[in-house]
């Protein structure tokens, strides 16, 4: 119990020093906003030590299989630190804050072709904005961009690896899984593969159509907005980090999919043996 309570505290610090990273950098930030970041860690805190020091947790899924929320994690955490240091730059540069707004910058031109994500997210704003701004947005979106990418390949070679979910322990479904209702319905495995596609498809589909849909929603959204600090970090963070959770998530759904069918095939082959006996 207490190992457990120890390992959900720190993860809740870590999750709330995420959420407060680019009030931390930033030197811009206003007693407003501080106070906005300071409630949102708390809530950030709290949620996470309740999920990961009961026994059945309720929203988060896969917490006793890493590495698959530590990988989503890091990712996060790089994308919104990465950010934070290119904007911090921009008043108190430094060599690290140099590197990555140079990466990011070849990295958002090279991406940004025809109809690539980066380049829907540079037409979503307005024909007023200014050339540093619409520069601005298309490094952050290079950068978060390079990053779910890795995030999503190191997770996929993790998985290769080291044969996840279950290779060196127990793997726990309904612990694991617990959003997943196993009396829904219909075999668990074609609902697992069929979750696991949906997954799959919003998470390619969703870099395209968030910059459409506030395009189109742009007299509600106001594209602009994204030339201050914060709301450019969390947006192109949430913009590249959910499609990427989203295609981890339906690879995951995947592999539990094949591993129940797989331990169904044995336990059949087990009780024809003990049938022929």
């Amino acid at each position: 119990m207490v190992t457990r309570m120890s390992s959900a505290l720190l993860r809740a610090v870590l999750v709330g020093l995420m959420v407060a990273t680019p009030a931390m950098l930033l030197p811009s930030t206003g007693p407003d906003t501080i106070l906005i970041v300071s409630l949102l860690g708390i809530c950030a805190i709290v949620f996470t030590f309740v999920e990961y020091n009961t026994d059945y947790p309720s929203l988060v899924e896969f917490r006793d299989a890493p590495p698959f929320n530590r990988v989503r994690f890091v990712a996060l955490f790089a994308t919104v630190f990465i950010l934070s240091m290119i904007l911090r730059g921009e008043t108190d540069p430094s060599t690290m804050s140099r590197l990555f707004e140079a990466v990011g910058a070849r990295l958002g031109v090279t991406i940004d072709f025809p109809y690539s994500p980066v380049r829907l997210v540079v037409l979503m704003m307005p024909a007023t904005t200014s050339a540093d701004a619409v520069d601005r947005v298309r490094t952050a979106a290079g950068i978060s961009y390079l990053v779910s990418i890795m995030s999503l390949a190191a997770f996929v070679l993790l998985l290769r690896l080291r044969g996840w979910p279950m290779r060196h322990a127990g793997f726990n479904v309904w612990v694991n899984l617990p959003t997943f209702d196993p009396m829904a319905g219909g075999d668990v495995v074609e609902r697992l593969h069929r979750d696991a596609q949906f997954n799959l498809i919003l998470g390619f589909l969703l870099p395209f159509i968030i910059p459409a849909f506030v395009k189109l929603a742009s007299d509600l959204f106001d594209p602009v907005s994204l030339t201050h600090a914060h709301t450019l970090i969390w947006t192109m963070t949430a913009w590249a980090f959910l499609p990427a959770s989203l295609l981890m998530r339906g690879i995951a759904l995947n592999r539990v999919a094949l591993m129940i069918r797989q331990q169904r095939k044995r336990a059949y082959a087990t009780s024809k043996d003990y049938a022929a006996v």
